[in-house]
This record gives structure tokens, sequence and C-alpha cells, in this order.
């Protein structure tokens, strides 16, 4: 509503909006600016995801506190020192957040927390959808900003965190944030309840475009030892997707506690070795399940996403696939789970394959007038070209 009345206000001003465009020979290639290669990438949105207890929040601030000392990263690049700015919804910055920042070494006066916004002499909690603007120019003020840490990132959406559409619009003013200030921005979530076995980047809570939105996903997780003894488990921080860079590869960490000043406790992070492989053969915990369990895991959170995926209706089937890939679920385990489900595919003109929910094709019969429609408009079927190499949709019902 808030875009139609700034286009009526354009409208009624004599300004129509007018798209912008700009030609491939007038822009100069660039190379991704990092504020730890490989891992944190300044201007870009990345996810810290994990279950509880898993220390993702001391995590973020081990991070803020490196980029505030220009220490040194876990495989021992030195970090240009900068300014960080943290916004969280969950701990208070007083008896918690600046505790975790002393206990990891941080510099304090290098360190800025959001507590609110003041309207009309009066303080109100921040809302990103009135307050982003704001936020970005005393960021712009204080300069120097190089890490913001969202905790949980959740909390920039005021809509349904689990609508694709409503995740993208409310991330976007985060990405534009960071992007203009030249800033990495790190957003903390949880992992939804199952999917073992599946990949970790695809298990982040919510809808999947916290996943595809977001550049970088680093996931973290205690990985049980293979003797069953405690003492022998492992905490890990491993890359489960990238965009812009290696998508694998990891580093052990551990959670201390310490008392960095008189009366003062608070948690912090070691970091241990570096280790090889990817996020999901890293975190894959041995807690007794078959391989067969595993993959039923990974058809089970596939599932989820298809049911998101085509939630609003008919949706080609290339589109399917992209957003899979940017949410590090596997065709593979899409194509079984859209078996399982009973997903209905057609192919419409120009050879393009349309997927869609069965109970969309079969709800009440007032609905079904109008997805007839709809699937009118999608095109005809073709018929199988004579010699055309078989493909994998066509051993499928088709609607």
């Amino acid at each position: 509503m808030s875009a139609f009345n700034d286009l009526s206000r354009l409208q009624s001003a004599g300004l129509p909006p007018s798209v912008v465009l700009v030609n491939g020979a007038d822009l100069t290639p660039e190379p991704v600016r990092w504020l730890w290669p490989d891992w944190l990438a300044l201007g870009k949105l990345h996810i810290l995801a994990g279950a509880p207890g898993q220390g993702k929040t001391t995590i973020a601030l081990a991070m803020g506190s490196t980029v505030t000392i220009g220490g040194r990263w876990p495989d021992g690049s030195r970090c240009e020192p900068g300014n960080v700015l943290i916004w969280s919804g969950e701990d208070d910055p007083a008896d918690t957040l600046l505790p975790r920042l002393l206990a990891a070494g941080a510099d304090r006066s290098r360190c800025y927390f959001v507590s609110g916004t003041r309207i009309d002499g009066e303080m109100q909690s921040f809302d990103p959808a009135r307050d982003m603007a704001a936020l970005e120019e005393q960021a712009q003020a204080i300069g120097g900003i190089k890490l913001v840490i969202v905790d949980p990132v959740v909390s920039a959406v005021a809509g349904d965190s689990h609508k694709n559409t409503e995740v993208r619009r409310a991330l976007q003013p985060l990405v534009d944030l960071g992007s203009r200030i030249g800033a990495a921005v790190l957003g903390i979530s949880h992992f939804s309840k199952g999917g073992a076995g599946s990949d970790p980047a695809s298990r982040v809570v919510g809808s999947i475009a916290f996943t595809a939105v977001a550049r970088v996903v680093l996931v973290a997780a205690k990985v049980k030892a293979e003797d069953g003894d405690q003492n022998h488990d492992r905490r890990i921080l491993a890359r489960g997707k990238s965009n812009i860079g290696p998508d694998d590869g990891g580093f052990e960490y551990h959670i201390e506690q310490g008392q960095p000043l008189p009366g003062i406790h608070a948690s912090y992070v070691t970091w241990g070795k570096s280790v090889a492989g990817t996020a999901r053969e890293l975190l894959n915990e041995p807690d007794g399940q078959e391989a067969d369990g595993q993959e039923q895991g990974a058809v089970d959170a596939a599932a989820a996403f298809i049911r998101e995926a085509l939630a609003s209706g008919i949706t080609p089937s290339n589109t399917v696939r992209t957003e899979a890939t940017s949410a590090g679920v596997s065709w593979a385990s899409v194509r079984r789970a859209a078996d399982r489900l009973g997903v209905l595919k057609k192919r419409g003109d120009g050879g393009v394959w349309y997927w869609k929910l069965p109970e969309v094709a079969q709800g009440a019969q007032g609905a079904q007038h109008s997805n007839v429609e709809q699937v009118e408009q999608v095109g005809q079927v073709e018929p199988m070209p004579k010699g055309r190499p078989a493909q994998p949709d066509d051993d499928v019902e088709v609607y």
C-alpha cells in the first residue's frame, strides 16, 4: 500500500517513476571485498545458524571483537580494525553482550548497540520497517562500521517469517544498509526441527528466502564423538553455503567462561584447528541413524521447501530448481519429495515444465474454476516429439 501511495504522489506531482538501466560497458568489474577472506564479505548479508545452545551469539561477538581490535581470524589472517553495530532483540547489552565482547578482548569504544528510537522526545522500540533510514544515518555519522550483527535476523521481518515474498522484502533494507555503509551484515538464526542428514543450510528456520538472500550461510553445531564419549565431542563452525567463495571447510571452536571485570562473568570463544569437508559431512552427527533415515530427513526438508516454493500456485520447475540451489536443497531430494507429495507437473508452451501442489488443484469447487483458468494460461500440453530423449519429468502424472 505504501508503494501505491508513493506512486500516486509521484503521478500527482507530474513525476512518474522511471526505471534506471546501466549498460554493462559503463561498469567496471570489481572483486568481492572481504572482511574475513572467504567468510565475511563487506556489503553482503550473511546468516549464522545452528541449534539452540551452540553459542551462535558468542561466535558473532567473537567476530565483532576481532573487528574492533584488528585481530586475527581463526585462519590466522589479519582483520582491518573497524567499528561494530549490534542490534539484539534477545540479550541486554549491559549484562550480556558487552561482558561477552570484553571477555573476547574487544575494544568497547568501537561497539555500538541499537537501544531504540526517539520519536517526539519519547523512546520507542526499534522498528526496522520505520527506522532503517535513521539507523543508516547514524551509521554513516559514526563511520568505519565494518560489521553489523542482527540477533535474531527474524527481528527484521515484521510480517510472516515463513512467507518467501515478505521475508525478501523485509531483508532488502538490511542488504541495502550493508551495501551502502560497506559493512558485512551477520544475521543469527536457528535450525528448524528435523531434517537430520540434510544440507545444514536448508535447515535455517523460516522461509527459504533467509538462505536465498544471504550470500554466505555459516552453521554451528556440536558433533558427537564416534566413541560416545562426551569429552571428545567437537563444536564446529562451517560454511553451509556461499555464492561468492568456497562453500566448504570450517573450524573447531570451544565455549569458555571468563571474568573480564571483577564480578562480571561471561562466555567467549576460543578457536581450534581447521577442518576439511562440506558442512553436511562435518556436522552430520553420528546419532545412530542409518543412511535410510538420513535420506528420509533430507526428503522431509525438501518437502517443506516444495510446499513453500509452490504455495502461490503454478510455478516453473526451473524456478523451483533455482530456489532449491539457493536454499542448499539437493535437486535429488526435491524430486523424491515431489513424488511423495504427489506434485502435479505439466509441460507447457515452449517445452517449459510447471509444477503445482495437488491440494491447489483439488481445492474447493469454486477455486477449481480459477485454477482451470490459470492452467489455460500455462499452455496446452505439447505432444512428445518422436525420437526425443526421455526427460526427468516425463514419467509423472500431468494435469
